[in-house]
């Protein structure tokens, strides 16, 4: 295969070609919201409401994309490549998989992972009349269930829901801001997707009561179909550029609650020139400081 790279004419197409070069630090993933063929209005509420939680890092198309992810990937890898998406979400519905659900992610412009659901049970940010949190609050997120650490499947649904709504990366927290949460429950072979706003109401003391308000959207899924990279691909998206890693730090050391040891190497010290607590029975007289010095004092001159 020959690569052919073409120099931007315009200024305005060299940024726009340099924001997507690789980096050592990836950008926020973004997300790609679309319709297939035959999508109902259930699917097409769905995927609005995840539209408004996952903005501004996503791209809705609003037309309909007669595809199949599970048959031809193709249409999938066209639209990320040119929405530079690595993160995508298909709603479609018909008789035999209504008000089906397929999330997804890219590596390389190419699909890694892809889990389909079904929507069984669905409550819309319309439904519920309460305050809504603004848009781009990063989520807290919470998973319940022994199954997302048992089967192989749910863990691989926990790190693509992970991956799909965790926000940008912070370097710091503001305890005001912490204010959604999206709580994930496994049981008996369904997800129970909700999401609430958290409320910080006044305790007598310095740490708040928190109490937390339904928001919505809510669903009830259900895992139906997968396609899951191989050990091979999936380790190989994982790895991180050399640049990245810590540097080994020599003469420091961790305990088991985190505690930083370091060892410091120093001169010899000379004791004899150390400075002690100056009290009158250590003082010295003048001539065993003369002695020491190897000379004589000269007496001072008396002041006119």
């Amino acid at each position: 295969l020959i690569y052919c790279y073409r120099r931007p004419k315009t200024k305005r197409a060299k940024r726009f070609l340099e924001k997507r070069e690789p980096k050592l630090k990836e950008n926020t993933k973004n997300a790609m919201l679309i319709k297939g063929g035959n999508a109902n209005l259930t699917v097409t509420e769905i995927l609005k409401d995840i539209y408004a939680v996952k903005k501004p890092f996503a791209v809705m198309y609003k037309k309909k994309n007669i595809t199949r992810p599970f048959e031809d990937q193709t249409s999938l890898e066209f639209f990320s490549k040119k929405s530079d998406c690595s993160l995508f979400l298909f709603g479609s519905h018909n008789k035999k998989r209504p008000n089906n659900l397929v999330i997804g992610r890219m590596f390389d412009y190419h699909v890694l992972d892809m889990i389909e659901l079904g929507v069984e049970k669905f409550v819309s940010l319309k439904d519920v009349k309460n305050s809504k949190c603004p848009e781009g609050t990063k989520p807290m997120l919470i998973f319940a269930g022994d199954m997302f650490d048992v089967n192989e499947e749910y863990r691989r649904l926990k790190s693509l829901l992970i991956d799909f709504f965790r926000g940008p990366s912070v370097p710091s927290i503001r305890l005001a801001g912490l204010e959604y949460v999206l709580h994930f429950t496994a049981v008996d072979g369904k997800i129970y997707m909700r999401s609430y706003k958290v409320l910080l109401k006044k305790s007598g003391c310095k740490i708040p009561r928190i109490e937390l308000e339904e928001m919505g959207p809510s669903l009830d899924l259900v895992i139906r179909r997968t396609h899951l990279a191989s050990d091979d691909l999936y380790k190989l998206s994982l790895k991180q550029p050399k640049a990245l890693k810590p540097k080994k730090k020599k003469n420091i050391s961790h305990d088991v609650f985190g505690t930083t040891y370091g060892r410091i190497h120093m001169q010899k010290q000379d004791l004899g020139k150390l400075q002690t607590r100056k009290m009158k029975g250590l003082k010295k007289r003048p001539a065993e400081k003369t002695a020491e010095d190897g000379g004589v004092c000269p007496k001072k001159s008396k002041s006119a």
